[in-house]
């Protein structure tokens, strides 16, 4: 009779039970848990059994097999998830620029003029608060050195476009070591720079080209001078950076004491006001909600790019606005290719 293999509870070992002649499933025999030694018919089998001790001994004997059971073959395809997951966060990202553009830019619904219909007096604040970008005049005229004039503006809008500016002006490291960057075929010099002036204009296409599939015959591009500088002096770009946010917050609250300006809760109701007349004010808070939605995406992306002693501490920092982006700048490995 030919053997036969019954299967048991799920959670046991498959039975062999061999008849003779001998057979034994292959995948039996193979099993690195077979017990060879039942093979062997040496002293464990007395010789008083008959002509055939190892025949009438293996009769009487259940072989335990201990191989494992076939795991279904019904797998789940986690790529195609993934990829469905990337194109939905593309698709919301391209309905996000739409939105900013046309509610920011072209629409009048939201708070102060359109660009179609901007007023002059926004356009002088424009002027001013570029004049005195980073606060390099207004400071430079606090010491004594008054090589221009700078305008006099209120010290909560100094400190509104100042801030989101510095933070802006920290993203240029990130960018140009971001893992994903030649996903983008456009200049990042040009986007970045773009970037200083219109924010999240050009910032929130380049988060969805990103997400784009790797071209497998793109040959990497050189590093441009301004990359190569901004990458190399990344713990300047973040100190620099992260001290224009600091003396923006306390320009704002504290800045132009002489003036005639009022309090801090005079201030903040200045900022109230602000925020719902001046169009480029409502468009800074769109720029910080943004921004505190980029920066730990990007920086989680580029986790291998710091100190490896460090990585779990900017895993949590990331998620602080600011912040985070200034301990990435300042925990780049710059000893790795970037």
């Amino acid at each position: 009779m030919m053997s036969s293999v019954s299967v048991g509870h799920p959670q046991q070992p498959l039975l062999c039970a061999i008849n003779y002649p001998i057979v034994v499933s292959s995948r039996c025999f193979k099993s690195k848990h077979f017990d060879r030694q039942l093979w062997k018919c040496n002293a464990n089998i007395s010789s008083q059994t008959g002509p055939y001790p190892f025949r009438d001994w293996i009769r009487r004997r259940t072989v335990v097999c201990h191989v494992s059971r076939r795991k279904p073959t019904t797998t789940v395809d986690t790529d195609t998830g993934s990829d469905s997951i990337r194109r939905v966060v593309q698709f919301l990202l391209w309905t996000a620029e739409a939105v900013y553009i046309l509610w920011l830019f072209i629409l009048p619904y939201a708070p102060g003029d359109p660009v179609w219909a901007i007023s002059s007096e926004t356009v002088d604040s424009l002027v001013g608060l570029s004049v005195n970008f980073f606060f390099i005049l207004p400071l430079m005229n606090s010491v004594g050195i008054r090589v221009i004039d700078a305008p006099v503006l209120h010290p909560m809008s100094e400190g509104l476009f100042n801030f989101v500016i510095g933070w802006t002006f920290m993203f240029a490291p990130l960018l140009f070591t971001d893992r994903k960057r030649d996903r983008y075929k456009g200049s990042l010099d040009i986007l970045w720079g773009f970037q200083m002036f219109l924010t999240n204009t050009f910032l929130i296409p380049y988060m969805a080209i990103r997400l784009n599939d790797a071209d497998a015959d793109y040959i990497p591009r050189k590093p441009s001078q301004l990359a190569s500088v901004m990458t190399n002096g990344a713990p300047v770009v973040g100190l620099i950076g992260g001290a224009v946010c600091l003396i923006s917050a306390l320009w704002a609250l504290y800045g132009r004491m002489d003036g005639d300006f009022g309090s801090i809760t005079d201030r903040w109701e200045y900022l109230v006001g602000y925020l719902g007349s001046e169009r480029l004010a409502y468009a800074f808070i769109w720029d910080i909600c943004l921004y505190i939605i980029f920066q730990p995406w990007l920086i989680g992306d580029n986790l291998q790019n710091i100190q490896k002693n460090k990585v779990g501490l900017l895993n949590y920092l990331r998620f602080v606005p600011v912040v985070g982006l200034i301990a990435y700048l300042l925990s780049l490995d710059n000893d790795q290719e970037l």
